[in-house]
């Protein structure tokens, strides 16, 4: 199933996305620390800092030992935490901060600089529990923004459904840009979370995606962005006929 990219939106935003980039920049600084060059992320920093389901719900006991031997300031509960700062390679780190810059200033934008990395946190907190409670005798550390990142699409698509979102298409080895409205770009690329995961039955899909932590980030983020205080009057949207590209 076709996925669009999307690379901009046709949203403007009043205040400077201070705690986006401060978002961006830290999971850039996390990726080199933790990285073999463009290997990508080293095993050991996997194991150190991913989320193991298992472990973090005492379901391995024998690994939460060893973990606790080769690693003793590691936490079973703060890995949730740290793993979602932690990425595969270039490519999943790339890809998760194009998501986050594109939808995430508006977001910061609506909540303010103190409720926006709150939400971050709680909407990727939900998203790796959903991926945990149903994976929960795996030891395969989970890692990546991806599930707090998709907190911020569900947010989006509630505050700003008719907004113009401007997507990569894939067609084949060609390329070529779509204009949509976010209702449409962001139900597609949860369509495909949603295939993703029946395919897998839950597990860690081919090339490692966790689905299941994708959906309950987005869910979390459609239930949470009004009681988080979004019901402030949003910037007006740029339709396609007031922009010149």
């Amino acid at each position: 199933m076709a996925m669009l990219i999307p690379i901009r939106d046709l949203n403007p935003h009043k205040r400077f996305p201070v705690v986006t980039l401060g978002l961006i920049a830290a999971n850039v600084l996390a990726y080199l620390a933790t990285s073999d060059g463009l290997i990508g992320l080293s095993e050991q920093a996997a194991v150190q800092y991913g989320a193991i389901p298992c472990d973090v719900v005492g379901q391995c006991p024998a690994i939460s030992q060893q973990l606790e031997q080769f690693f003793p300031s590691r936490s079973s509960s703060l890995s949730v935490l740290t793993s979602m700062f932690m990425h595969g390679d270039i490519l999943h780190l790339g890809f998760n901060m194009l998501f986050l810059w594109v939808f995430g200033n508006n977001v910061e934008d609506r909540l303010g600089r103190i409720r926006f990395p709150i939400f971050y946190l709680v909407t990727g907190l939900a998203a790796a529990f959903a991926h945990i409670a149903v994976n929960t005798g795996s030891n395969v550390p989970i890692v990546g923004a991806s599930g707090a990142i998709s907190g911020i699409l569900g947010g989006y698509a509630v505050l700003w459904p008719r907004a113009t979102i401007i997507s990569i298409l894939p067609l084949g080895f060609f390329f070529t840009t779509i204009r949509t409205p976010a209702w449409v770009a962001l139900g597609l690329w949860f369509v495909v979370q949603v295939f993703g995961s029946l395919a897998g039955l839950g597990q860690l899909g081919g090339g490692g995606v966790a689905f299941l932590a994708h959906i309950g980030g987005f869910v979390a983020g459609l239930a949470l962005i009004i009681p988080f205080g979004a019901g402030r009057g949003p910037p007006q949207p740029v339709r396609d006929d007031d922009w010149v590209g």
